[in-house]
């Protein structure tokens, strides 16, 4: 694929798969069957049954989850970069794939929102690996998992 197309690919991701309005199919659709997925606050994943898992269960605990690009995305080769803020409310269930802990009761009320980086690998247009570097001291701050 060219870089622009690639571009295409994960500015759809970003709004389908990140966005307000999740769409699962997504995964099926852009995801590569054994898709490299990684983030600071979360146990490393791979393959999209790991990552439809991963979604679905932080929406379940962040109904509001949404994120959103902060620049044009960058590209070069197989390669994307974009920039990002977003977050959400703990108004759901629990959720604990956090590095140290998580949120044992629902419902908690406490928000987050932050920034981040990701990188994604496109192949034959599918997204290979997706990697992620988060303001994750922010979030566990907000949410209470950390103080000072």
């Amino acid at each position: 694929m060219s870089v622009e197309g690639n571009k295409e690919i994960v500015g759809r991701w970003f709004t389908e798969f990140w966005g307000k309005e999740f769409a699962p199919s997504v995964i099926d659709e852009l995801a590569a069957p054994d898709i490299r997925f990684e983030y600071s606050l979360h146990a490393p994943l791979r393959g999209r049954a790991a990552v439809r898992e991963f979604a679905t269960k932080f929406r379940a605990a962040f109904p509001d989850l949404g994120f959103e690009g902060t620049a044009d995305l960058i590209a070069e080769g197989d390669y994307v970069v974009g920039q990002w803020i977003g977050g959400g409310t703990h108004t759901g269930d629990a959720f604990d794939d956090m590095p140290l802990g998580g949120l044992p009761t629902a419902d908690t009320g406490k928000s987050m929102r932050f920034t981040g980086t990701s990188i994604l690998k496109v192949e034959g247009g599918l997204i290979t690996e997706e990697l992620g570097l988060d303001d994750g001291i922010t979030v566990l701050r907000q949410l209470g998992l950390i103080t000072g």
